[in-house]
């Protein structure tokens, strides 16, 4: 059976979704399938370390939209060296994978694994290359000569890639969901599962998986306004214990920590409220509104410009007051119909054909 290798990064949970949509694509097909995180390849040290100056960079006002719109997307100096850098840790680590697995495929759903898998493809090239980027600007360590198909959920981005090499190979599918999104239950059904009552008000809250902002004193005070609300922390542990202490005495706030049941959360939603990133196809897809919290610097302003321009949507500051009053006004407009693309089928045929392309249909 051909075998395919996909390069994920630890960086939040969308890389890894989209590893798992295109796994689950290749499966079907008769395909087997590894997928490797490459900040762990990078080693412990240089993975935690990684890892803890972004969300150092995230975490101080501007430092980061200075770093992705300045270095990052133009492709300054100071990134290219950075991405050098990875790469040479990259490398023989990649390269042992290769020489273990021998794949046909290699999809690349994490800039840092782009440059790496292209300087060992050899000539000619042992497998096919093709990188997967969900943002609306591919930034330019996405974009590395040697790739064999771009994959963009969005016109926009392709004129992203195609910023760096005009003549880019590209292709614009619909954004992949987790399985439980193509099917979930309805809103009433949710309801009863999660013990909600039918004819409330209701928002869920959530901003990525590392929960990122003020969300415990924005649930507490949007749950002390009327809605209830279900505050989902991912992995934040301190995120979730101030929530848990929060709803003692709050009845309408329902905490949940890490938890597979987003699904659900966003079918018994009326509102959901989060960053920008994979949650909004998500939300889409169930026909939700949209309240954007404007937190995540760099390519998270771009993908919330472009969230905005599709529609149904509004954008509001992190601060708990500015949430609640915006939330509270979203709740009264109308309610959009679920996205007409939100189907299994518009991935596959798309995926499926991205793999012609390469030849390996």
């Amino acid at each position: 059976m051909p075998h395919a290798l996909l390069v994920s990064g630890s960086l939040g949970q969308g890389h890894d979704v989209m590893a798992r949509a295109c796994a689950d694509s290749l499966e079907a097909r008769g395909w087997t399938t590894s997928t490797v995180d490459a900040m762990a390849l990078l080693g412990q040290r240089a993975g935690n370390a990684g890892e803890a100056v972004f969300r150092r960079l995230l975490d101080l006002p501007g430092v980061y939209d200075a770093f992705h719109f300045s270095a990052l997307r133009p492709g300054a100096r100071i990134a290219l060296l950075a991405d050098a850098a990875a790469r040479r840790r990259l490398v023989p680590a990649v390269r042992a994978l290769l020489a273990e697995q021998r794949p046909e495929l290699v999809v690349s759903v994490f800039a840092t694994a782009t440059s790496a898998v292209n300087h060992l493809r050899g000539d000619p090239p042992a497998f096919r290359h093709l990188v997967l980027c969900t943002d609306v600007t591919p930034h330019r360590l996405w974009v590395q000569d040697g790739t064999d198909l771009f994959l963009v959920t969005s016109e926009v981005a392709a004129c992203g890639v195609r910023r760096y090499r005009p003549d880019a190979p590209v292709a614009v599918l619909p954004a992949p969901l987790r399985a439980p999104f193509y099917h979930p239950p309805s809103r009433a059904e949710a309801r009863e599962r999660l013990g909600l009552p039918p004819d409330a008000r209701c928002v869920l809250l959530m901003s990525g998986a590392w929960g990122l902002g003020p969300l415990a004193r924005t649930a507490a005070e949007l749950a002390d306004a009327g809605p209830h609300v279900l505050a989902v922390a991912g992995s934040n542990t301190e995120l979730e214990r101030r929530l848990r202490r929060a709803a003692t005495h709050r009845p309408r706030l329902h905490p949940f920590g890490w938890t597979d049941q987003v699904p659900a959360l966003m079918a018994a939603a009326d509102l959901v409220v989060t960053s920008s990133g994979d949650t909004c196809s998500e939300a889409r897809a169930l026909g939700r509104r949209l309240l954007l919290l404007d937190v995540v610097q760099g390519h998270g302003r771009d993908n919330l410009q472009h969230e905005l321009e599709l529609g149904h949507a509004d954008v509001v500051s992190a601060r708990p007051t500015e949430v609640v009053r915006s939330a509270l006004t979203a709740l009264t407009r109308p309610e959009p119909s679920p996205s007409p693309g939100a189907t299994p089928d518009g991935w596959r045929t798309g995926f499926t054909a991205a793999l012609a392309r390469v030849g390996l249909a």
